[in-house]
């Protein structure tokens, strides 16, 4: 993975920086040390990583504005970081480089029941903002597989969905108002604790712009009434494909189930040996929940199982308990863990029409005989987020270049059967070179265009999101 050079002029001012940091932060946030900057090296992309020249960790916007105003001054790029748990190199840093880590803003500044809203800084994990209002009976509904960990910071540069999103959105469904520092320093407030705001809707930009624009300090988020209940059934196939069908039969029924989950044989296994979900042992499985009252429900369960029963399902089985649905879907948000543990493994995040679920992962297997590398798939099929897993070994010599090689090959495939590049990981480093593959020159550049408004200096994470010459050619005109 090609990265910039480091601007020589920037390391040899290294001390000087270092100075001015310490000056606005508390002694503990200015991290300078090589030994204690390899933390910061790589996020959850591992396969790619860079000591950055310096890491800070301010606890308020004001520290936010400091830093990023002496860091303009001094020409110095900033890489933003939530918690690391980018699968898309989002948070990768290069040598003359500072990160600046946003885990110390993570306060809950307000919390409205009437209004159906919370503000919390945005270094808070997202699990932890349904934690700070289900006493009252509301939860936050985005829910990553990575909630327990991320950041509400990288949700937002990543709009981030997960399991449940097919009902309630993904992040930008969920966000009301943001404040932002911009890369000279400047605080702007976007949005707030209202159903809409006049002008321009700069909220949608900067939610999935993956910090290129700003750097969210703080986040108004909506939250929602707990539902009366939910409950999953489980409905094993002997085929990817059949699934798939499944899948594009329920969605074009009408039903809105609150989440359809899809995993393989090698996912399936993997998962049950580390949770004990009770899952059966067959080529392909569909987590399927719905959710209302006991009324809403058993009329769901009803339309959805019988047109599972319409593709020959070899297990079908309702949750008979709230024990039993949380281990299923303990299953379901181990899954990336549990397959870290038997194999390296490359997380990718096509996004692709439902209908062409089944077509899709029968290509997917012809390509991993292709390719010879095994491939495990977990992903959100009711809104076609898929989550192809390419085993590999990272010790051996061209195993990391073959994997890059069939990902890029599977990302292609999504884009030319009607899909996208990514759902919710992000373009990061990881698909930038693959951008003009879904975008000609002309919308490239009008993106482009769009930071060099809010970053002239192109200081904002760099290297990411474009592909490499084009964001680098913009970067060398703006010195």
């Amino acid at each position: 993975m090609d990265m910039p050079s480091p601007n020589p002029a920037i390391l040899a001012r290294k001390e000087e920086l270092v100075g001015r940091l310490r000056e606005v932060l508390p002694a503990d946030a200015v991290i300078a040390d090589p030994a204690e900057t390899r933390a910061y090296e790589c996020d959850a992309l591992t396969a790619y990583k860079c000591p950055p020249l310096a890491a800070v960790l301010p606890a308020t916007t004001r520290e936010v504005s400091d830093i990023l105003r002496i860091c303009h001054e001094m020409g110095v790029p900033v890489v933003p970081r939530g918690s690391g748990t980018s699968l898309a190199g989002g948070a990768l840093p290069t040598e003359d480089s500072v990160i600046l880590g946003v885990a110390r803003l993570n306060e809950v500044l307000e919390t409205d029941y009437d209004n159906r809203f919370i503000r919390v800084q945005s270094g808070r994990t997202n699990l932890s903002v349904t934690g700070a209002v289900e006493e009252n009976g509301f939860f936050y509904a985005p829910d990553p597989s990575s909630q327990l960990a991320c950041a509400i910071a990288g949700n937002i540069a990543m709009n981030s969905g997960g399991a449940h999103c097919l009902k309630y959105g993904v992040t930008t469904n969920n966000l009301m108002g943001v404040t932002m520092v911009l890369m000279d320093g400047t605080v702007v407030e976007l949005g707030g604790a209202h159903l809409d705001a006049a002008g321009y809707d700069l909220l949608g930009l900067i939610c999935g712009s993956e910090g290129q624009l700003g750097v969210v300090t703080e986040a108004t988020l909506r939250i929602l009434h707990k539902p009366e209940g939910a409950r999953p059934v489980l409905i094993g196939f002997e085929s990817n494909e059949v699934a798939g069908a499944c899948v594009s039969d329920i969605i074009k029924a009408g039903v809105l189930p609150v989440a359809i989950e899809f995993m393989d044989r090698p996912c399936i296994r993997a998962c049950e040996a580390f949770a004990g979900a009770g899952y059966p042992d067959c080529e392909a499985l569909l987590i399927v929940e719905v959710e209302g009252s006991e009324t809403e429900i058993d009329e769901q369960l009803s339309t959805i199982m019988e047109i599972a029963r319409s593709h020959d399902p070899v297990e079908l089985r309702q949750s008979t308990s709230e024990d039993e649905s949380a281990r299923i879907w303990l299953g379901r948000k181990s899954a990336f863990g549990a397959m870290g543990q038997i194999n390296d493994y490359m997380c990718l995040d096509g996004t692709i029409p439902v209908s062409q679920l089944p077509h899709v992962l029968k290509r997917i297997g012809e390509m991993s005989k292709e390719y010879g590398l095994g491939v495990a798939n977990v992903f959100h099929a009711g809104d076609g987020n898929m989550h192809p897993l390419i085993l590999f070994d990272a010790n051996k010599p061209g195993d990391l270049e073959t994997c890059e090689a069939f990902g890029a090959e599977i990302l292609k495939l999504c884009v030319e059967v009607g899909g996208c590049l990514t759902g919710e990981h992000g373009v990061g480093v990881e698909k930038r070179d693959l951008m003009a593959h879904q975008y000609g020159e002309k919308d490239l550049e009008m993106q482009m265009a769009v930071k060099d408004v809010f970053d002239p200096k192109w200081l904002l994470n760099p290297a990411k999101v474009f592909p490499l010459a084009a964001s680098e050619a913009h970067r060398m005109a703006a010195e």
